[in-house]
């Protein structure tokens, strides 16, 4: 599917104002990465694969080091695979979208983004969080709950805003961009929140809460709330569509 943003009929020549959406360049995947970065500085399940007991002995700064080579990576996988969206004059907000279909999975996303240096670059108990316990969990819980839908829906991965730049609306439009292609697509979008304070935001954007899940290789456990957005119709008062029936039965800092 071919990705759109708002600056696709704004002149090359000519700069999109800051207040409207527009795609990242894989140029300015460093500047993204600082926003993602800055917005989960204290977040639970972006330190979960840094803050172990192997690392006691890393200092501050090549914590922080770390928490930036990895948003560094998977913007640019989005870059490359997904749909990079930004808002603001200084990369204020970011949201990283995987459309219908996609993944960044495949060897070639792998290997330009850096992904696969992680394994090298994270300690010994950060890999074994980060590779058998976050990734499975994380694409069984998308599987059972969205069934034969997992492949034909919008994947909020990320959505993070800088801290001195919330408040704005920036991460609504953001979220807006893409639900609104969502709806006149019909289909389904789903993110995993891993900040307790975020799901009452999501759900004013229609996302409703489907189960919680647990990271536990930790001294306690870090949740993750699962919630999926239903396609609303034109014409309907921004009433969600029936709910798509999944096969399965069993049940991002802004």
């Amino acid at each position: 599917m071919s990705k759109t943003s708002s600056s696709s009929s704004a002149p090359s020549d000519r700069p999109v104002p800051s207040h409207h959406v527009r795609e990242i360049l894989i140029t300015e995947s460093d500047e993204a990465a600082e926003c993602l970065a800055h917005a989960f500085a204290v977040d639970e399940v972006a330190m979960y694969f840094i803050d172990t007991d192997d690392t006691k002995n890393w200092s501050d700064q090549e914590k922080w080091d770390m928490h930036v080579r990895i948003m560094r990576s998977i913007v640019k996988a989005h870059c490359l695979r997904g749909l990079a969206l930004t808002i603001g004059p200084n990369h204020d907000c970011v949201a990283l979208w995987m459309p219908p279909g996609k993944t960044m999975d495949d060897q070639l996303t792998m290997f330009c983004s850096k992904l696969w240096m992680l394994n090298d670059k994270l300690s010994v108990e950060g890999q074994h969080r980060f590779k058998e316990e976050f990734l499975p969990l994380l694409h069984r819980t998308k599987e059972e709950v969205l069934g034969d839908l997992d492949n034909d829906s919008w994947y909020l991965v990320y959505i993070g805003t800088k801290p001195e730049s919330r408040g704005k609306g920036y991460a609504r439009k953001l979220i807006e961009h893409v639900t609104n292609q969502a709806d006149d697509q019909g289909r389904v979008c789903y993110l995993e929140s891993s900040n307790g304070a975020n799901p009452p935001l999501y759900r004013k954007h229609g996302f409703e809460t489907k189960k919680s899940i647990h990271l536990t290789r930790g001294p306690q456990p870090v949740a993750m709330e699962i919630m999926v957005r239903q396609p609303v119709q034109k014409g309907s008062s921004q009433k969600p569509q029936e709910e798509h029936r999944f096969t399965q039965t069993n049940n991002s800092a802004i």
